[in-house]
This record gives C-alpha cells, sequence and structure tokens, in this order.
C-alpha cells in the first residue's frame, strides 16, 4: 500500500496571497448585502446625475454618463423620465396619456428633423440621440422600466438587510417569481416589442408574417406607469427570489473561511 506523499507546505509570497484572497473573500461573505446594495445604489443613481449635470451645464460628465449606459438600456427618449422640465415624461401619442406627447415637441427638435413620426425605427434612433433641452428638461441615462427595476432591487436589499435582522427569510417559490415578476414584465415588453416589428416602415398594410403577427399583437406604447409597474414588479421579487439563496451560500463560505483563517493565526480566536 503506497502512502500519499505529504502536502506541499505553501510559504513566502505564495502564502501570503492564499491569506490575502481568502481574508478579502471572508469580508466580502461576511458584507456582501452591503456591497451589492451599494454597487446597485451607484448604478441607478448615476443615471439620474446625467440631467442634473445637463440642466447646470456641466454636460460633458453628463455625456460620459449617457454613453456609458447606452450598451444597457435603448435610452429612447419618448419611453425615459426627465428632469427640470414641463413634465416628467414625453410618451408617444400611441399611448395614450393625459400628457403631451414627443410628437407635439418634435417639429422643433433637430433630432427629429426629416423623420416621418410612421417610420417607428427612425423615430427610435432619433429618440434615443435625443437628450433633452431647457424647455423639456433632460432624460435620465436609463429608461422608465430599468430604472424601476434597479430602484426596486435596491429598496428591496434595504427592505431585506432591515427584515433578516430578525427573521430567517424564505426564497420567493420559482413558480410565483415567474407569475409575478417575470409574466407582468414580459407580457409588457414582448406584446409592445411584436406589435411594432408587424408595423411596416412605410406606413403601408402589412402582409405575410407581419399581418399574422398583427393580428396577435395590435400596435401599442405602454404608458410610464405600466413600465414602472413592470419594472418594479421584476425588480423586487428577483430580490426576494435570489438574495436568500446567496444568504445561505455566503453564510456558509464565511463559516469555513473563519474556521480556517482562526486556525492559522489570521483571526482572533
Amino acid at each position: 500500500m503506497t502512502t500519499p506523499p505529504p502536502k506541499k507546505v505553501v510559504t513566502g509570497r505564495t502564502r501570503d496571497f492564499v491569506i490575502g484572497a481568502d481574508k478579502a473573500i471572508y469580508k466580502f461573505s461576511k458584507h456582501w448585502l452591503a456591497v451589492l446594495n451599494t454597487i446597485i445604489a451607484i448604478y441607478v443613481a448615476l443615471p439620474i446625475l446625467a440631467p442634473v449635470l445637463m440642466n447646470v451645464g456641466a454636460t460633458g460628465p453628463a455625456r460620459v454618463i449617457y454613453t456609458m449606459y447606452s450598451p444597457m438600456c435603448h435610452q429612447m427618449a419618448s419611453r425615459s423620465f426627465f428632469l427640470f422640465g414641463e413634465q416628467a415624461a414625453y410618451p408617444r401619442a400611441l399611448a395614450g396619456t393625459e400628457l403631451n406627447p414627443l410628437e407635439s415637441y418634435t417639429p422643433t427638435l433637430p433630432e427629429f428633423s426629416g423623420v416621418d413620426d410612421n417610420n417607428w425605427a427612425a423615430f427610435f434612433i432619433a429618440a434615443r440621440e435625443f437628450l433633452g433641452n431647457e424647455q423639456m428638461g433632460y432624460k435620465m441615462a436609463l429608461c422608465e422600466r430599468d430604472i424601476a427595476i434597479y430602484g426596486f432591487v435596491l429598496i428591496g436589499g434595504l427592505l431585506y438587510g432591515l427584515i433578516r435582522r430578525y427573521r430567517v427569510i424564505r426564497p420567493l417559490p420559482l413558480i410565483l417569481f415567474l407569475i409575478i415578476g417575470m409574466g407582468p414584465i414580459a407580457w409588457d415588453g414582448f406584446s409592445q416589442l411584436f406589435s411594432y416589428y408587424a408595423t411596416p416602415l412605410n406606413g403601408g398594410a402589412p402582409a405575410g408574417i407581419q399581418a399574422f403577427l398583427g393580428n396577435l399583437f395590435p400596435l401599442r406604447e405602454s404608458t410610464p406607469f405600466l413600465r414602472s409597474f413592470t419594472g418594479a414588479l421584476f425588480g423586487f421579487s428577483l430580490v426576494w427570489l435570489a438574495y436568500p439563496h446567496l444568504d445561505v451560500n455566503m453564510g456558509r463560505t464565511e463559516a469555513d473561511l473563519e474556521k480556517k483563517l482562526k486556525r492559522i493565526g489570521e483571526l482572533p480566536s
């Protein structure tokens, strides 16, 4: 019977690196919720800061923020909240709200010059490029739905941290997350998306697959409230689905590393 070779003792810089990594992971596992809440708070605060900077004339830093968030969001003016203007939002006329629609402003906006309102693709591109002006205010760097999603992930995370002090929180059942969290946002988003795909860019009558889609999904535009409400449901329920599982796993990691670090004298017993 052969005996296994003795474990190689880690020394020097390698040992320091391993211990440093273990300590960093230990601290993160101990304070993971505070770290996530801080990251989410920064992520949702910067898009709100962008219109504030535009309003005070700091257009350079504001445009940096818009550019940073551009890959993560469509940033269409018709689907974004505005600050410092006549209205908090400027939805399309198709949304049917009591707010003045974006189309009532587009004739005077350079970004929409030569754009036919019926050509939804060209309209969306112009709406993405338009940041705002003194009359209308300036849009946030994330759309209404995304602001609601991340905002309520933050609110949910803060509430989770408060409640878990007094009781163990069980995760939201997956079926409830699919019904409450995913269902409304999926219906609102995809029904709107497919309704536009079913609309010819030249304003003509749809044919073939477009006609089929049009029968299933009549052309519609969500209201700011519906976008925000479905986003809030998704963000809040996501916290209650994921964070209890994270809490358990982070707790195990913390306990394992605490035991290890105490054994080697890197933490007080």
